[in-house]
C-alpha cells in the first residue's frame, strides 16, 4: 500500500498555494509548492488506510468492490437488476455475475417484479442485511491515527475540511477512484 511521506521530508514553501500569495500564470503547476504536499499526504493517509483488504477478509467476497456496492445499495430496500447497475457503476452482464455470485452465497434473492413478470427485483437476505452492515460500518469507521487525535485538532481538521468542501462544491480536478453507493 502506498504510504503517506512523513512531514519532515515534504517540501517547504510556505506560500506556495495559498490564494493570497499572488500567484500567477507564471507560478509553478498545480500540485507544487505546501499544496501539493498537503494533498499528498492527505491522499496518501486515505489510500494506506483504505477497508478494501478488511472487507474482503471480513465478508469473504473476493477481490473487486462490485459484490459490497451491491450489498449497500440494497441496504435501502429492493432494486431492479438494471438499478443496482446502475448504483454500482457496472454494465447489465457484470451485474448479473455479481447478484449470481450474491445468490449463490445465500446474500440476496431475485423474485419476479410484481408489475413486469419478465423483470426480476433483487433484495437482501437476513444474510445479506447482515453483510451489508457489517459492510458500512467497516467504511464508515475511522481509522485509528484519526480517532487517536485530540478533540482540538479533530474539530479543526473538520472546520478546514469543512471549508475545502464548501469551496470545491461541484467542482472536480480528479476522477473518483472508488464510489459506493448510499442510499
Amino acid at each position: 500500500m502506498n504510504q503517506p511521506r512523513p512531514p519532515s521530508s515534504a517540501p517547504r514553501h510556505p506560500d506556495a498555494g495559498d490564494a493570497s500569495s499572488g500567484e500567477s500564470a507564471g507560478d509553478p503547476p498545480a500540485g507544487s509548492g505546501l499544496a501539493g504536499s498537503v494533498w499528498e499526504l492527505m491522499s496518501g493517509f486515505v489510500r494506506s488506510h483504505d477497508p478494501s483488504d478488511e472487507l474482503r477478509h471480513t465478508l469473504g467476497l473476493g477481490r473487486g468492490t462490485g459484490r459490497v456496492k451491491a450489498l449497500i445499495s440494497l441496504a435501502g430496500g429492493p432494486l431492479s437488476l438494471a438499478q443496482v447497475a446502475q448504483a454500482i457503476g457496472a454494465d447489465a452482464s457484470y451485474t448479473t455475475i455479481i447478484v449470481n455470485e450474491l445468490q449463490a452465497l445465500g446474500l440476496l434473492s431475485r423474485t419476479p417484479d410484481a408489475r413486469d413478470r419478465r423483470k426480476k427485483t433483487v433484495k437482501l437476505t437476513a444474510d445479506g442485511r447482515e453483510a451489508s452492515r457489517k459492510a458500512q460500518a467497516i467504511i464508515v469507521r475511522p481509522p485509528s491515527p484519526l480517532r487517536d487525535l485530540p478533540p482540538a485538532d479533530l474539530l479543526r481538521l473538520q472546520e478546514i475540511l469543512g471549508q475545502l468542501s464548501t469551496r470545491g462544491a461541484g467542482q472536480r480536478d480528479h476522477p473518483r477512484e472508488y464510489r459506493l453507493s448510499r442510499r
